[in-house]
């Protein structure tokens, strides 16, 4: 059975995590069914932009699935070899990037892995019932998918270390006031809200949004003026597509331009 539903609706690709009996925890297969699908929306031209969310309304993601990782480390010294990670070497979280934009619908929990992975996303949408956090160091160990990295990156630093040396989780509330998520919306507005936005960004031309998220990215690791530099570089790259043509000119015919990613 998979643990990942996938649906096309239009230029939107949904990911739906599919293990809400174990609040949509991480196993291993969900780790790489989820990767396939990353890789595949990638580099599908008819998907524009991406939601990631998950069944139920409890949890989003309550993180890596701790009883199979007990279960197969208890497997493995039994037979007395070394228990070795089966999660593929590059994740949603790790190595694999993804150029197009990605929106979270948090629908409730989104602990350890899965505030990672809403964290991977470029726009969080939370559900009023959401709590976010990352509880690895109550575990003794730390968060091993991105969490000490991204978490820093977008929240002021002293609350992102709060966050990650307590263990302690925050409501949705909390999470948008320190700017972790961009909205916060009863639980059944969570999807509603996601594809309106998901369709406003799709209304633009895609090559612009996509090269807009690399010099986001990318330019806050530079200095100034290397950003400005760079920001040129994939303006006149952008300038070169049919869609830089077309926006003028359905402004001057008083039409909505039909862009097509080209």
């Amino acid at each position: 059975m998979s643990t990942l539903l996938i649906e096309k609706r239009e230029k939107i690709g949904i990911l739906k995590i599919n293990r809400p009996e174990s609040y949509n925890a991480m196993n291993y297969q969900t780790w790489r069914e989820i990767t396939e699908a990353w890789i595949d929306l990638k580099n599908d031209p008819e998907v524009w932009t991406i939601i990631l969310t998950a069944i139920g309304d409890k949890a989003f993601c309550a993180g890596q699935d701790l009883k199979e990782m007990a279960h197969l480390k208890t497997e493995a010294e039994k037979e007395g070899r070394p228990f070795v990670s089966a999660l593929p070497e590059a994740t949603p979280t790790k190595y694999l990037e993804m150029p197009k934009p990605v929106i979270a619908a948090i629908n409730g929990f989104a602990i350890g892995a899965g505030l990672e992975l809403a964290l991977t996303c470029d726009i969080r949408i939370a559900a009023e019932n959401a709590q976010l956090g990352l509880r690895e160091v109550t575990q003794a160990i730390i968060p091993g998918a991105g969490g000490t990295q991204r978490l820093p990156r977008f929240i002021p630093f002293g609350i992102a270390l709060e966050i990650l040396m307590t263990g302690d989780l925050i409501s949705a509330q909390e999470a948008f006031r320190v700017g972790l998520v961009n909205r916060v919306v009863p639980l059944a507005e969570l999807m509603p809200t996601a594809l309106t936005l998901a369709n406003r960004i799709n209304e633009n031309g895609p090559l612009a949004v996509r090269a807009v998220k690399e010099a986001a990215y990318k330019g806050i690791q530079m200095p100034l003026n290397e950003g400005l530099r760079f920001e040129t570089l994939l303006l006149s790259k952008v300038r070169e597509s049919e869609d830089a043509w077309e926006g003028p000119k359905a402004f001057a015919e008083k039409r909505k331009p039909n862009y097509k990613g080209k």
